[in-house]
């Protein structure tokens, strides 16, 4: 008996220490991440808002275009092209059709972009408006457990607030400035293969990347007037070859398994 005793001491000397659960979150830290998530995105958003600012005062267009694009669309790519586009008085729905075909992207965005998470209405309404490129570049790195309304709107606002506040020191840079600069218009190409080059190393999906260079260069050989339409068009029908592709063969497989599942019993 004092054996007993004397191993029951030992254990319970020797009991692990308690795992402590960790406690979720209080809307002000996840309000905080939501802000340090958007610093990978903001360091391209500024220097992309400064480049439009650039490029309204050069163009010759009134500077409060800028501000107004950026709170009106909200989209780099679509604004850029707007700039030229208004710069040199191109038709009203040539303009239309264009945002149309370079922001139809962003429907496919909705399928996987965390909306769920926010609750309140005018909170969704905003998270769809600020449904941008980098904002789903970077919710798309985040594992589901880590997602929340706090955080995904924390984030959206600041890369709003990068945005506009780059378009407006774009300006102001742009009228100090004695003469025009050269190459901006690359700022928004070199953006989009830094957040296509960030989505490849969290996601390690080589097949979209493969689907979206062989669309890319069908479109320039066939139609090099319209490639970028062109590529998006035959980037999303390869998509959905693919996706109907996987849908078979996981049903061919669950099938199999019924069958054989079926055949032992």
């Amino acid at each position: 008996m004092a054996r007993d005793l004397r191993d029951h001491e030992e254990v319970r000397h020797h009991v692990p220490p308690q795992v402590t659960t960790s406690l979720p979150a209080t809307r002000r830290q996840q309000t905080a991440a939501g802000v340090r998530d958007s610093f990978s995105a903001g360091l391209g958003i500024l220097p992309l808002g400064i480049a439009l600012g650039l490029l309204v005062v050069q163009a010759g267009l009134p500077w409060w275009l800028a501000p107004a694009l950026s709170l009106s669309a909200f989209a780099g790519s679509v604004e850029l092209l707007v700039v030229g586009m208004a710069a040199t008085v191109t038709p009203l729905g040539a303009i239309a059709l264009t945002v149309l075909v370079v922001n139809f992207r962003h429907v496919f965005y909705a399928f996987s972009f965390p909306l769920h998470v926010v609750r309140h209405p005018l909170a969704k309404a905003y998270a769809v408006y600020a449904m941008i490129d980098e904002a789903y570049a970077v919710n798309a790195a985040l594992p589901e457990a880590e997602r929340s309304a706090p955080r995904l709107l924390a984030m959206q606002i600041a890369c709003e607030v990068y945005w506009v506040g780059g378009g407006l020191a774009g300006v102001a840079l742009g009228t100090a400035l004695p003469g025009p600069l050269e190459g901006l218009e690359f700022a928004l190409c070199a953006l989009f293969t830094v957040l296509a080059l960030d989505a490849f190393r969290s996601r390690r999906e080589l097949s979209s990347v493969l689907l979206a260079g062989a669309s890319v260069a069908a479109a320039l050989v066939l139609t090099p007037e319209i490639a970028l339409f062109t590529a998006l068009l035959v980037f999303v029908a390869l998509l959905l070859a693919r996706h109907l592709l996987a849908t078979r063969r996981a049903a061919g497989d669950a099938a199999g398994e019924t069958a054989g599942e079926a055949a032992g019993a």
